[in-house]
């Protein structure tokens, strides 16, 4: 099939790389060293504005499937835009705005898409999805961190995404379950130490990862997610957050006027940046409990996956786009046929689409490994 990827980014680059092994595949960005990269490998390149709404519907013109991989705050309008356009999609940018709202216009286009389809959200809502078939879940738990193995001070910390994406993470209010009630609270608030085999112990808070789970899975009780860090990074984030360096305001310095997120964000870019060839890995945790036949029971799924030196991939762009890469096969193939906009956890409650996924990344040496007990 033709398939148009949206964003050559880490994760972009990921994704075009590996569906360019079956597909046919177009790479389109406006940074000319990202689309020098995917080149070496076959990948056709278009270099263009892609916040250049206008120009996608003649860009994509004979896509079969399109692949958003672009800037969150670009996510809503460029899905809207291929939906439009009639292009089934794949959509990565893990927008603020609830995608569930182009679902009409899509049914009426005809198309599917399937979006937050990365390594979380993705991979948990699929998990869910599909456990959510075979029992009564009670409570949902998930926790994930993308981080570098060395712990370069102060920190401690490496953006796989644009740290603009990683700073709006730290400012948007979390949203979790508590008994069957929607809470909001702070984000990076109720920190707490998890202890990880092999890397220690890596400091959780809260965040809004749950995005569509919670009107999907609302008979779901307990549901909350954290991210993870290095301890100490969440106390100099909270810092910069309570001294203004977070603000969206305009802010005046010598006569111009800075908007201080953007400033922020210019200026950890440079001490955040993955350096090429830098080892870092992926680490998650997914748990699920609830009363399966008659008993009580807990599922829990362990993802780890480092930088691989061989293809020299990032693991969160593996671990991303291989999900992301994944979803599109099963378009490509027939797997997956309804029409509208579907959250992962919808794709992951047809069985033979979870088992299709897992083994995909399984292939691609992204392991989630399954343990259960009984309780």
């Amino acid at each position: 099939m033709k398939i148009f990827v949206l964003g050559a980014g880490m994760v972009g680059r990921a994704i075009a790389l590996d569906l360019s092994k079956r597909h046919t595949v177009t790479s389109a960005d406006i940074s000319i060293e990202a689309l020098d990269v995917v080149s070496r490998y076959g990948v056709k390149t278009v270099k263009t504005d892609l916040s250049n709404f206008a120009k996608i519907p003649e860009l994509v013109m004979d896509a079969d499937i399109v692949v958003s991989a672009v800037p969150g705050f670009m996510g809503y309008k460029t899905v809207e835009t291929l939906i439009k356009a009639r292009k089934n999609v794949v959509d990565i940018s893990f927008m603020p705005e609830d995608f569930m709202n182009l679902n009409d216009l899509a049914i009426s286009q005809g198309v599917k898409v399937i979006a937050d389809c990365g390594v979380a959200p993705g991979m948990p809502n699929i998990i869910l999805g599909y456990h959510n078939q075979l029992m009564e879940i009670t409570d949902f738990f998930y926790m994930v961190g993308g981080l570098p193995k060395a712990r370069n001070y102060p920190f401690q910390y490496k953006a796989p995404f644009s740290p603009v994406d990683v700073l709006e993470e730290y400012t948007r209010p979390a949203r979790c379950v508590e008994n069957g009630k929607v809470i909001t609270k702070p984000a990076l608030s109720e920190p707490e130490l998890f202890r990880f085999e092999g890397i220690g112990d890596l400091e959780g808070f809260n965040t809004d990862g749950l995005r569509s789970i919670l009107k999907t899975m609302s008979h779901i009780p307990n549901m909350k997610e954290k991210t993870l860090r290095y301890p100490g990074h969440i106390d100099l984030i909270q810092a910069l957050k309570s001294t203004g360096f977070f603000s969206t305001g305009p802010v005046e310095v010598r006569g111009s006027i800075i908007q201080p997120l953007e400033f922020t964000s210019k200026i950890l870019f440079s001490d955040w940046k993955l350096k090429p060839n830098e080892p870092e890995f992926t680490v998650m945790r997914v748990e699920i409990l609830g009363n399966e036949n008659g008993k009580r029971k807990k599922y829990t799924y362990d993802l780890y996956d480092e930088y691989d030196a061989e293809t020299q991939q990032w693991s969160m762009a593996r671990t991303t786009g291989y999900t992301a890469t994944a979803a599109v096969n099963l378009l490509a193939e027939g797997l997956f046929t309804k029409k509208g906009v579907f959250p992962p956890e919808l794709v992951g409650s047809e069985p033979n689409c979870f088992m299709y996924i897992l083994d995909y990344l399984k292939a691609r040496k992204v392991i989630y490994k399954k343990s259960e007990v009984a309780v």
